[in-house]
């Protein structure tokens, strides 16, 4: 064979064994993380305000060293717990969630929620009718029903301890000797309790429930105003002492004499 004949072999390496290594996986992985980011945000955009709240105060601040938000849930379905400059905003919340209900343009004028230096007051006054419990009797109505229906889910996210009051006019209670405006009350704070802890109110969180018959009338110059006859849920606030953390979901902490 002539020397310009000779077949020349050139052998190539080839390179796709060194490109089918990790890279795919890196995607893949930024593709779970960014679904799992949209799952979290579909989550929070249909979870209520205290919750939103809560977990954006865990990312601005995780320690808990500085509105301790975010680090005082009671687990995974709880709203951190509401201080004093939240309770504007729980007030707000409540309002809305009643708002929905059908007849509540006519209950407005029987609710009032008001800020105090113990809590989140919330007085369910009756009229002349009885409209949340039946004249002379702790049985509730369908009206009360319906509204604890409402009130109780919310309060229940929260790890606040609640105190229920139970209040009458000064009217002479004459169905039974043994029965009178003392027993009414506690007996409607009770059922009310009943109630709220049927609707999503742990019961370790009802810390209080009180009777006080006609001594603390809300119209004083009125004793038997029918306004007087009322029940009042107080959403108290934390103990200053407790500290981010130390509680846990159904355990609350001892609230401060009152």
């Amino acid at each position: 064979m002539a020397l310009d004949d000779q077949v020349i072999i050139i052998k190539k390496k080839s390179g796709h064994a060194c490109h089918q290594g990790g890279a795919w996986k890196v995607a893949y992985a930024d593709f779970v993380t960014a679904l799992m980011a949209l799952f979290i945000v579909l989550w929070l955009m249909n979870s209520s305000k205290p919750v939103q709240d809560a977990v954006g105060g865990y990312f601005r601040d995780p320690n808990g060293t500085a509105q301790k938000k975010g680090t005082q849930l009671g687990g995974a379905g709880n709203a951190g717990a509401q201080q004093k400059q939240d309770m504007n905003k729980l007030k707000e919340d409540l309002m809305r969630a009643m708002g929905k209900m059908a007849n509540f343009q006519k209950l407005n004028k029987l609710i009032e929620m008001t800020v105090t230096p113990e809590g989140l007051q919330i007085e369910l006054m009756e009229d002349p009718q009885g409209t949340f419990f039946e004249n002379g009797s702790a049985e509730p109505t369908p009206v009360m029903k319906s509204l604890l229906k409402v009130l109780a889910p919310e309060a229940g996210k929260l790890p606040n301890p609640i105190s229920i009051e139970g209040h009458t006019d000064s009217k002479p209670y004459n169905s039974s000797p043994s029965y009178g405006n003392w027993e009414l009350s506690t007996d409607r704070a009770n059922s009310a309790r009943r109630l709220m802890e049927s609707n999503g109110v742990r019961p370790q969180q009802i810390v209080q429930v009180r009777g006080y018959a006609d001594r603390k009338l809300r119209k004083p110059s009125q004793p038997e105003d029918a306004s007087n006859r009322r029940i009042t849920v107080l959403i108290q606030y934390m103990p200053e002492s407790v500290q981010p953390g130390t509680f846990s979901k159904g355990k609350l902490p001892v609230p401060a004499a009152m």
